[in-house]
């Protein structure tokens, strides 16, 4: 270093945290995609390794219709263990709930939905959230797009994934918004963590 000159100094968010997210971004992610609901709920895997994803599996859960509520969420909980223990995700994402004008119906799409984020953080996973609107955003490019669009576009980014019932799409919608979002995600963290 020439006299004079201050040495440069070193931002926390310029040291390892950032280099070891950059470099978790190269490896294969397996990323669980939810779609909650009380009659169905889709599910979703697919793998990320950097900027490329490639469909894995994904189906719907339903509950028997007759069942009481609460062995309705049993039986999703259990059918989402199942998948959880087959797959082995990395990270999971849920579908946030928009809010709905009828109460009750608000109270059990809840319901289902807090199954949904119970399952994967009970499996050590990390969950991430995201709300309907940014899941189109992230897939189709528009927040406001149909359903149809969303189908359409997660056909074209995973083509191995063919044809699937309206819940599996979505989850697997929620699942590739994920994998566009986490390297923001993961570098917040980092930098919060760094200030800390």
């Amino acid at each position: 270093m020439r006299p004079g000159l201050a040495a440069p100094r070193k931002f926390p968010f310029r040291s390892s945290p950032k280099r070891a997210i950059l470099s978790s971004m190269s490896k294969v992610i397996r990323i669980l995609g939810l779609d909650p609901g009380s009659a169905a709920t889709g599910w979703g895997v697919i793998d990320c390794a950097g900027p490329r994803l490639s469909f894995v599996a994904a189906g719907v859960i339903r509950a028997p219709r007759t069942a009481a509520r609460a062995e309705k969420l049993s039986f999703i909980f259990k059918a989402l263990r199942a998948c959880l223990d087959q797959h082995q995700p990395d990270e999971a994402a849920v579908e946030e709930t928009f809010v709905n004008a009828n109460p009750r119906d608000a109270l059990v799409l809840g319901q289902a939905r807090g199954v949904a984020l119970l399952a994967p953080s009970l499996a050590g996973l990390d969950v991430a959230e995201y709300a309907t609107n940014s899941i189109k955003k992230a897939v189709v490019g528009q927040g406001h797009a149909a359903k149809n669009q969303v189908q359409a576009m997660v056909r074209v980014l995973l083509p191995a994934s063919g044809e699937q019932p309206e819940d599996a799409a979505d989850a697997l919608a929620v699942a590739i918004c994920h994998a566009h979002c986490r390297g923001a995600r993961a570098l917040e963290k980092a930098v919060a963590g760094a200030r800390a």
